[in-house]
């Protein structure tokens, strides 16, 4: 099984890398952001500076949890190769696995931009220790997200991932936080963002590399969105292999 788990890990990142534009845009937009919002505005404050790095790395990992995934799962729906994988006696396992752990790789790399803007163009402060612990922070945080994007590849065709998909993140990404600190967001989307799941990890990357408090009910509102989520994903695929197996 393991041997499984590698081969189909390696097929999908090779897949990654031969058609690189979702890397390429998961890495670069909050790179960019970075140089042309963080470096001059708030560049000199070692604490706004460490919460944006994180927040904008996260954005990242978040684009290609959801919009990568769902659109990726949605295709495979729609090729005779999938479910012929599903009726072997492995199962589907493999394949689920190795695309979890390419999505996992895919993320590390696509934080790379964000962090060495951040360690060589602001005043960030980060330890060795913190960097590690919000590493794995990120890599954490991505699996609500994730889910989210197994849902959506497993109820809807292609055409219609990649539209629900954006549509989805960004608005989690603003209300979260992600893309303006929250204390000068609007009033009424500061009501609103703790319940958002972006904002549960943003809260959880700010505390363990800035050393912020986080917010209690930013945290319960992300467990409760990461169970809701996994059995919807759950559903989605049973529903899925129900209208192909059965």
């Amino acid at each position: 099984m393991s041997e499984l788990v590698v081969a189909h890990t390696r097929l999908l990142l090779l897949e990654q890398i031969r058609v690189p534009v979702g890397l390429l845009a998961s890495a670069l937009f909050p790179a960019i952001s970075m140089v042309a919002f963080v470096v001059p505005f708030a560049g000199d404050d070692p604490k706004a500076a460490t919460m944006a790095m994180g927040s904008l790395m996260f954005f990242g990992a978040m684009a290609n949890s959801i919009i990568n995934v769902s659109i990726t799962v949605a295709q495979d729906r729609e090729q005779a190769w999938n479910p012929y994988l599903r009726t072997l006696p492995a199962g589907p396992l493999p394949r689920f696995t190795g695309r979890i752990l390419s999505t996992l790789a895919v993320t590390l790399v696509s934080v790379v931009p964000v962090l060495l803007v951040g360690i060589f163009l602001t005043e960030a402060s980060i330890t060795p220790l913190q960097l590690l612990l919000g590493l794995g922070v990120l890599l954490a945080g991505t699996v609500p997200f994730m889910l989210i994007g197994l849902f959506i590849g497993y109820v809807m065709a292609a055409k219609a991932a990649i539209g629900v998909s954006q549509v989805l993140f960004f608005p989690m990404a603003i209300v979260g936080g992600l893309l303006l600190p929250p204390q000068i967001l609007p009033d009424f989307v500061e009501v609103v963002s703790p319940f958002v799941p972006t904002r549960g990890v943003a809260e959880l990357l700010w505390a363990v590399t800035a050393g912020t408090t986080p917010d209690v009910v930013a945290l319960i509102s992300l467990a409760c969105w990461t169970v809701v989520l996994a059995i919807a994903a759950a559903w989605a695929y049973r529903r899925d292999e129900g209208r192909r197996f059965s």
